[in-house]
């Protein structure tokens, strides 16, 4: 035995020294001290050593196993510095480096990180949800009646499982209400899907950031302030906003939120059809009955709520005037935003 890993050293060191790059090299060192090498074999013929032989072999084994990786790594530094003297005859340190240009956030990413930053400043907590949900949590829950039409196939897209796509993010806000008792403050950011043909204004697929406020006492004045808040936050202190009567199921009463139009300055243009308002979000007081099918003392307490396009709010924002631009992946926009 002792003969062979004599033999076996011999053998290695002498096709090691010849080996001329790292694959070559990454070859031999599975051979010889590799999972399947002739060193690990001898390991299994220790069973055929007297037992008082045993521990020298073993021994003699480890300082082959020693030996063969000393060879190993150093022919490896030979070879690395090797390919470095080569490479570095023709290169040339004084020229300077290739500049990559850098990156920069989606518009989209861009805005939904502001719109998340006024919240968070106003004590709002940010919740996450499924893209995925069923019935229940999307209608359900939210007042929806089963005759509405938003409930239909032209409005949302059906799993064969029986779920759907939801869509709106106020899904979260259920969740929410499910597993957290008041007081609640969130707002839930995201993607929702809708069965709309693709133009200037619409998009099968389109982000959201809708808010919830549930405690004791809150009223539609705590609603009013928070909305115009974040229209200044966003659009600046001239920005001017009107609440108009509205209806949604899962508010009441319910408004939708206006703001001066950012192109003409509440004049009258083409963009804001020449009524110098824009529409800017739906909001209202939580209904009742939501509370109630989710179990929350409805006597006891009171919200509201409220709903963001942030695809929207970023053509608002920027003067885009077609939403596919937002989708495009056009270079020559989205560098304006890097």
């Amino acid at each position: 035995m002792q003969l062979q890993l004599e033999e076996l050293i011999v053998k290695a060191k002498q096709e090691i020294g010849q080996c001329s790059n790292l694959s070559e090299l990454a070859n031999l060192k599975a051979q010889y001290v590799g999972k399947k090498s002739e060193l690990n074999n001898l390991f299994g013929k220790l069973k055929d050593i007297p037992a008082e032989e045993r521990p020298a072999f073993g021994q003699a084994v480890n300082r082959a196993r020693n030996k063969l990786e000393e060879l190993i790594d150093g022919r490896e530094t030979e070879l690395r510095n090797s390919i470095w003297n080569q490479t570095k005859q023709g290169l040339d340190l004084t020229m300077p480096g290739t500049a990559y240009p850098r990156g920069g956030l989606h518009p989209l990413t861009k805005v939904m990180r502001e719109i998340e930053d006024v919240f968070i400043g106003m004590g709002f907590a940010i919740a996450e949800g499924f893209d995925i949900e069923d019935e229940f949590h999307n209608f359900d829950a939210l007042n929806t009646p089963k005759d509405h039409p938003s409930r239909n196939l032209a409005d949302t897209f059906y799993l064969k499982d029986g779920n759907l796509l939801r869509t709106q993010t106020s899904t979260v806000q259920v969740r929410t209400m499910e597993k957290y008792p008041p007081p609640i403050r969130i707002i839930s950011p995201g993607r929702c899907y809708r069965n709309d043909k693709p133009d200037a204004s619409h998009s099968p697929v389109f982000h959201q950031v809708e808010g919830l406020v549930v405690d004791e006492g809150v009223t539609m004045a705590d609603m009013k302030d928070t909305l115009h808040r974040f229209a200044k936050s966003i659009f600046g202190n001239d920005v001017q906003v009107r609440l108009r009567p509205h209806f949604f199921p899962f508010t009441e009463p319910s408004v939708e939120m206006d703001m001066s139009c950012s192109v003409c300055g509440g004049k009258g243009c083409r963009v804001c059809k020449q009524s110098g308002w824009l529409e800017l979000c739906g909001a209202g007081m939580v209904d009742p009955n939501v509370f109630d099918i989710l179990k929350i003392d409805s006597e006891r307490y009171t919200g509201y709520a409220f709903g963001f396009g942030i695809d929207r709010i970023t053509m608002m924002k920027y003067n885009i005037p077609d939403l596919r631009i937002l989708y495009d992946n056009d270079l020559r926009v989205l560098r304006q935003f890097s």
